[in-house]
């Protein structure tokens, strides 16, 4: 064997040596790459099914919230109609009730004295 086959055995078995010490960190990486592969799929299948539920719920909500919307539409147009009838009825029934008030204190006053016991 000569110096040139001795020196090219060294720089083979040096490269096979530097192909397994870079081939442990490949694999250890690859089984943490299936292990996340594996995780990601777990929380897939977990977190879908919590997102369908949360559209369902939201569904519910925007239902019930526009029977609310309704219901409060009404009670202030019942509001209003009383607001307008409260009005009414003090116009039509407020100015006789202040007359008659006044015309029965006036005839006290006659009556009675202005209204003082002597």
């Amino acid at each position: 064997m000569s110096v040139g086959d001795i020196a090219g055995l060294i720089a083979a078995i040096a490269f096979v040596a530097l192909v397994i010490f870079l081939a442990v960190p490949l694999l250890k990486l690859g089984k943490v790459l299936d292990e996340t592969r594996g995780t990601v799929r777990q929380l897939t299948e977990h977190t879908l099914p919590a997102i369908d539920e949360a559209a369902q719920t939201i569904r519910a909500t925007n239902g019930q919230l526009e029977k609310v919307d309704t219901i409060t539409t009404s009670a202030a147009q019942v509001t209003e109609d009383v607001s307008a009838l409260t009005t009414l009825v003090s116009a039509t029934v407020g100015g006789p009730l202040i007359k008659l008030s006044a015309f029965s204190y006036a005839v006290r006053s006659v009556l009675g004295g202005n209204g003082r016991q002597r």
